[in-house]
């Protein structure tokens, strides 16, 4: 945050708290428990960083993924993504 590419982040919900919205056939609406209900992997938060190159994203993530989980907890990976040119 020191450096100022921290634009926001924030922890979500888990799983169980969310929904998973699709549509059949006909384009009506199916909802149902999500958004990961048959697999063990999740997103748990995210940060907008805002940097110069996607090398120092790069960095950053490296930071983070070395960064203490509780025991026996498997290790994540950080994902990077980039964030298109929004809605117009």
């Amino acid at each position: 945050a020191e450096s100022g590419e921290l634009v926001t982040g924030y922890g979500l919900t888990e799983p169980a708290q969310g929904r998973a919205v699709s549509v059949d056939a006909e384009g009506r609406p199916v909802v149902s428990d999500g958004p990961y209900s048959e697999t063990k992997e999740l997103l748990a938060g995210f940060w907008v960083l805002e940097c110069e190159s996607l090398e120092r994203v790069t960095e950053i993530a490296a930071r983070v993924a070395r960064c203490p989980q509780p025991a026996g907890a498997p290790e994540y990976p950080v994902l990077i993504r980039t964030i298109g040119g929004g809605i117009d």
